[in-house]
């Protein structure tokens, strides 16, 4: 079998860039485990730019509202602690140092390139206030979730669920999550609009300013996609925004605050003193009793999330291109990893699959390991710079670069995995429990449904086991429902009181 490097043909021999870009990605053969290098196992191209700084403006956009969750929950929650913004910023630039070069560079970019990058577990940030007031601990709660996240990689657990996974289900979970998401960047822009303020300036007054990046970032991504450029929107549509909200008279709301340099990169100034850092100190019993329903919790939406980037690359990627398809069960491994390292060392992220990454990558049509050598570079730089961060975060940059990045592109998705009505009644079925309850609880019954012939297409129970249509859905139904009740999820809709 001849190898990649022996295969590889110069982009003028081929009638298009595309045509180039995908014979790249049939003749890839990654090492797993093994290393990869540049030239002998994949190349860097120009287009891999642009997942790297969408990457890098997604990380920080998510990383800055995960540890500003937390300092705000913490701070509710124990009354010796206070933390505030250079508290976040601090802690997201310990995250974007060390777990970046490990994992970033060092192991989707060298060792193991079909594992997708550990990032962020976007749907967990509304349930950090919660994480904090049950009296958990981030170091506990990382623990827990990187050893529930081995066992179920070692187990092959991703690969299964995502095979049991139909089109109509996963479908339906990428149309809410990606309507949801959308709409929770729109109000955030329009907050921020209405309460743009200064000396010269009424709150309320530039309340346009917002319709308009809105509508100029529609008109542009619209235009994108028309011409097959969508792999530009985060870098586009953002920097676009930017200049608009500049021009439009908000520069007095952005400011430079995070000097140049390294946080501190000591764990035990973080976890080892309870005056400083965190101020809670080493995790002890009752932490990680707190912390446990939200780890299972967190575990049981890495296979949906896994799902819908890995369905991204099949919708994008040509056939025969299977072997640089992202790995589910190493993706697990590496979050897994990763989740217990970066927080041990002073972080607080809840890591998942980088979809802020790997949407743009497929859209683009690249594999994983170039792009990802980049995009640790630049969020290492990022963080040591300092000034950059304070950009990334402003509103609307970082919604804008949400909306367009991740967002629509899985509404998208979506749309177009439910054009049968067996799937359509699925996915209906899993976005009407997904509004009654929650994406992981919707996904776990809607799977069990579909999987029995109750919902979707009636003969897909007969191409499953009975492990597979009962054990497996029934299972991860009822560790669902016990972890959500466990941790009060349904106080606020409905009343009902977390069990803990």
């Amino acid at each position: 079998m001849k190898t990649y490097k022996e295969e590889h043909k110069a982009a003028s021999e081929f009638d298009s860039r595309t045509e180039y870009l995908e014979n790249e990605l049939k003749i890839m053969k990654p090492r797993r485990f093994k290393l990869n290098l540049p030239g002998r196992d994949f190349r860097f191209e120009w287009e891999d730019l642009v997942p790297a700084l969408a990457g890098t403006l997604g990380i920080i956009a998510m990383y800055s509202s995960v540890m500003m969750a937390w300092a705000e929950g913490l701070t509710n929650a124990w009354d010796h602690i206070t933390l505030g913004k250079e508290f976040a910023i601090e802690v997201s630039r310990v995250e974007m140092i060390i777990p970046a070069f490990l994992f970033v560079i060092l192991a989707s970019g060298f060792f193991n390139p079909r594992a997708n990058l550990a990032g962020n577990h976007g749907p967990m940030i509304p349930l950090i206030a919660s994480i904090a007031l049950a009296g958990a601990h981030p170091l506990a709660l990382a623990i827990l979730i990187g050893i529930f996240g081995l066992l179920l990689s070692f187990f092959k657990g991703g690969s299964r669920l995502v095979n049991l996974t139909s089109k109509g289900v996963a479908g339906g979970l990428l149309i809410f999550l990606g309507f949801s998401g959308a709409l929770s960047q729109i109000r955030t822009i329009q907050n921020w609009s209405m309460g743009l303020s200064s000396s010269t300036v009424e709150i309320g007054t530039m309340g346009y300013l917002g319709l308009i990046i809105l509508a100029f970032t529609v008109i542009l991504y619209s235009y994108l996609a028309r011409i097959d450029k969508r792999w530009l929107a985060i870098p586009a549509c953002a920097i676009s925004a930017l200049a608009i909200a500049l021009i439009g008279g908000a520069s007095f709301d952005l400011q430079f605050t995070t000097e140049m340099g390294l946080p501190n990169l000591n764990p035990v100034y973080w976890w080892g003193n309870t005056e400083e850092g965190w101020m809670l100190g080493l995790p002890k019993a009752q932490h990680f009793i707190a912390s446990l329903p939200f780890a299972i919790l967190a575990v049981a939406m890495w296979s949906p999330d896994f799902l819908g980037h890995r369905i991204f690359q099949e919708m994008n990627y040509p056939k025969k291109s299977e072997k640089v398809l992202m790995d589910v069960d190493d993706t697990m491994t590496m979050c897994s990893i990763r989740q217990m390292v970066g927080t041990a060392v002073g972080g607080g992220n809840i890591t998942s699959s980088w979809g802020t990454y790997l949407i743009p990558a497929a859209i683009a049509k690249r594999p994983i390991p170039a792009g990802a050598i980049l995009l640790g570079i630049m969020v290492m730089a990022v963080a040591i710079l300092g000034s950059p961060m304070d950009v990334a975060v402003w509103p609307p940059v970082r919604s804008i670069a949400l909306l367009v990045g991740v967002f629509l592109p899985m509404i998208e998705a979506g749309v177009q995995m439910i054009k049968q009505s067996a799937c359509a009644q699925a996915a209906g079925v899993c976005i009407f429990m997904a509004m009654v309850t929650n994406p992981v609880l919707a996904w776990a019954l809607a799977m069990f449904l579909d999987n029995n012939g109750l919902i979707g297409d009636r003969d897909r129970a007969k191409r499953l086991s009975r492990v597979d249509r009962l054990v497996i859905p029934l299972s991860i139904l009822a560790i669902c429902v016990a972890a959500v009740l466990a941790v009060g999820m349904f106080k606020g809709s409905y009343g009902i009181d977390a069990f803990l």
